[in-house]
């Protein structure tokens, strides 16, 4: 599913128009990113957590030449799964208003 899928299938399920559940896809977006820029954390209850984590300086491989590469320390996001989304994903639950 892609960007353009999902906002359909939020406008089919809210009855809003495109155009509003493409205002509030994006604004959800947004603040997730926002808050993650700010390195804050984002707790959607159930469905999981977004959150930043910090990857420290260390040695690589280039893979074409082989040769020894610096990698630098970077921030980067990621995201655990709720309790809820794995059941529902392993087939041990039913989702949420489905």
């Amino acid at each position: 599913m892609n960007k353009t899928e999902l906002v359909e299938i939020i406008a089919k399920k809210t009855g809003l128009s495109l155009i509003e559940a493409q205002n509030s896809v994006t604004g959800i977006i947004d603040s997730i990113t926002s808050t993650l820029k700010d390195e804050g954390i984002v707790t959607l209850l159930g469905f999981g957590t977004f959150k930043t984590v910090k990857r420290a300086a260390r040695m690589g491989i280039n893979p074409k030449t082989q040769a020894a590469i610096e990698i630098n320390e970077t921030i980067a996001p990621k995201f655990r799964p709720g309790k809820l989304l794995k059941d529902v994903v392993a087939g041990k639950a039913a989702p949420e208003n489905s």
